[in-house]
């Protein structure tokens, strides 16, 4: 297989797909395309009819949108184990990543990311805090159903793990505010060995996207 995936220090929606892939041991080779690039739209034009990353291809199957990768991979490679098995927490996971999905378009362009960005905090507009309230939210209620310290969201590693770390790097970078138990959440998810992986090529990364320098 291969991932189609955009600059690593930038591209929230490839990490997700990618971050499902490391953390479970699929195989695949990447393919970079530099975002907002003169060239981004033609080499798209191979790969994805909407001209976006990330895109996976595997043999003659082409799978676009994050959200529908990781669906596939969990059906396909990992056997329904990237969702939670009890139905109400399976169909909570679907729901937040739904959410993510389709919203949060404040944070999404008032905290871009920007993975080696210098830890510091922003004045956000009132619409992005509103936003930012609601993701800790999610966070409060999914670890409040377990009761050990030091769990993911739905106890084991999920598809709403994967989907919720662009939010975990976006706060960390500009420094929002989260609850000591989020606090804890946040500490397990960025020491991920995948995730390290993809920062330290991250922060080697010399594109620079200045719409995302804030």
């Amino acid at each position: 297989m291969q991932l189609i995936i955009g600059n690593k220090n930038y591209s929230s929606w490839s990490l997700r797909p990618w971050l499902l892939m490391q953390y479970f041991s699929v195989e695949f080779s990447e393919q970079q395309i530099w975002l907002f690039s003169d060239e981004m739209a033609a080499q798209m034009q191979q790969h994805a009819p909407n001209l976006k990353v990330p895109v996976l291809q595997d043999n003659d199957l082409t799978i676009w949108d994050s959200l529908a990768i990781c669906e596939y991979i969990n059906e396909q490679y990992l056997a329904g184990n990237a969702w939670p098995k009890d139905t109400a927490q399976r169909a909570m996971a679907r729901s937040i990543c739904a959410e993510m999905h389709a919203g949060f378009f404040e944070i999404r362009a008032q905290m871009p990311m920007n993975c080696r960005r210098a830890p510091s905090e922003i004045e956000i507009s009132q619409q992005a805090q509103h936003e930012v309230q609601r993701v800790i939210e999610i966070f409060e209620q999914c670890l409040a159903t377990h009761t050990e310290p030091d769990s993911f969201l739905f106890g084991e590693f999920s598809i709403a793990d994967a989907f919720y770390m662009p939010i975990v790097c976006r706060f960390s970078s500009y420094q929002i505010a989260i609850t000591p138990r989020v606090k804890q959440y946040f500490s397990k998810m960025l020491a991920l060995e995948a995730y390290q992986t993809w920062l330290k090529q991250a922060t080697a990364e010399t594109a620079v996207i200045s719409a995302a320098e804030v």
